[in-house]
């Protein structure tokens, strides 16, 4: 087994932790485990059980799944969280959420619009002047929704270097990530495409931060942690605050922990449980952090949002301003997922925050590889409660 402090050697080519970090490596399984269930198990628990045990029979170390269905709440487990002690995962587990982090810094932004002290259609070179070549012709709205054109640092090989180099310690700051993805100069023409851009969020974080004169961690906690409760969520921007639950890669000679790999700034850096997540998005559908007016703008989703891909997971979804609209045999839901080096997780509502599942992973891999295939097939069988095999799910988005 392997601690939490071991790290990749430096003869790992860039190809091997790029194909594990990004798309999986086929064909390579964790040890499966016996499950752990949070709560007695009732009846009609058992199909999401056996679901949930598929999904670490398939490779994933361990996995949890929470869901909501008004008042009524089942937790439950399989696997492992720690690998070295063979920790069984516990449904309080903290997690690293990756591209979720995304949900809440826009939740910012919009009561930053609400309290009229940034509008969507504010140009990036308002709010963060000489950064972006054409930031005169991107607005708020377009960073939100991903249609800025702006490229995604974290595909380049400046960023990738320290993490090809074995040192999954390395934090990149924030300026330097906008920096690369600049550099890139524009993919198209703002609002006449998609490009989901993790470069699009740390840019929003520095309108919010300009807006308020806070650091936008400041802003998160002050905003959504504190007043809704969220005792297990931090704004993690060093290796020292990494989550509980382990992540991994597996490659060819065996599972890495990858665990102190920390995500940039407002595009991915939070830490959370599956609790806390489901509260904030319960209480962001519900109208607790917006208006409805804005809520409403934040669930709207542009035609050029939508990727232009008919029969991709997104059908009948797309990108709204943080938040994405997703398809489920037994109707649609909106939230976020997200797939980081170790992890993959999902968090989906329905429009009215009362019936919602959350389901953490800690491995992640390619989108037709057994355990995403898997996890696809535990959010449909808790979201809807019944068969999976017609489910319309998308896999998480790449990258986060």
């Amino acid at each position: 087994m392997i601690t939490s402090n071991d790290r990749p050697s430096s003869s790992w080519s860039w190809l091997a932790i790029l194909l594990a970090s990004i798309a999986g490596i086929v064909g390579v399984t964790a040890p499966a485990a016996p499950s752990f269930a949070a709560e007695r198990p009732a009846k009609k628990t058992t199909a999401l059980q056996q679901a949930l045990d598929r999904l670490v029979a398939a490779g994933a170390p361990g996995a949890l799944v929470l869901v909501r269905d008004g008042q009524h709440t089942t937790r439950l487990t399989s696997g492992l969280s720690d690998l070295n002690s063979t920790t069984p995962m516990g449904v309080g587990e903290t997690s690293r959420i990756g591209g979720m982090t995304k949900s809440f810094t826009a939740t910012v932004i919009l009561q930053l619009v609400s309290e009229e002290k940034v509008a969507l259609t504010d140009t990036i070179e308002k709010w963060v002047p000489g950064v972006i070549s054409n930031g005169n012709a991107i607005s708020v709205r377009q960073l939100l929704n991903h249609t800025s054109g702006i490229a995604d640092f974290t595909s380049d090989p400046e960023y990738l270097a320290p993490y090809y180099a074995g040192d999954l310690n390395y934090v990149f700051e924030p300026d330097a990530a906008i920096r690369i993805g600049a550099n890139h100069g524009p993919l198209f023409t703002p609002g006449t495409g998609l490009a989901y851009s993790n470069t699009n969020y740390l840019l929003l974080a520095k309108v919010a931060e300009a807006a308020t004169g806070h650091s936008i961690a400041f802003e998160l906690q002050t905003r959504i942690f504190e007043p809704l409760g969220m005792s297990h969520t931090t704004y993690a921007t060093t290796p020292e605050e990494a989550p509980t639950m382990h992540g991994y890669l597996f490659l060819e000679d065996g599972p890495y922990d990858v665990t102190p790999w920390t995500m940039v700034g407002a595009a991915g850096a939070i830490v959370t449980n599956a609790s806390d997540l489901s509260r904030f998005y319960r209480a962001l559908l519900q109208g607790r952090l917006l208006p409805h007016k804005l809520l409403k703008e934040m669930q709207t989703i542009d035609p050029v949002a939508t990727g232009g891909v008919p029969d991709a997971g997104i059908l009948g979804g797309g990108w709204g301003l943080g938040l994405l609209k997703e398809t489920f045999p037994c109707g649609q839901a909106f939230g976020h997922d997200s797939e980081n080096p170790g992890y993959m997780t999902a968090a989906w509502s329905s429009k009215d925050g009362k019936r919602q599942v959350v389901v953490m992973v800690n491995t992640n891999g390619g989108h037709d590889e057994p355990a995403p295939t898997a996890m696809r097939d535990v959010l449909t069988t808790a979201y809807c409660g019944g068969d999976s095999s017609r489910s319309r799910l998308g896999p998480p988005r790449v990258g986060w």
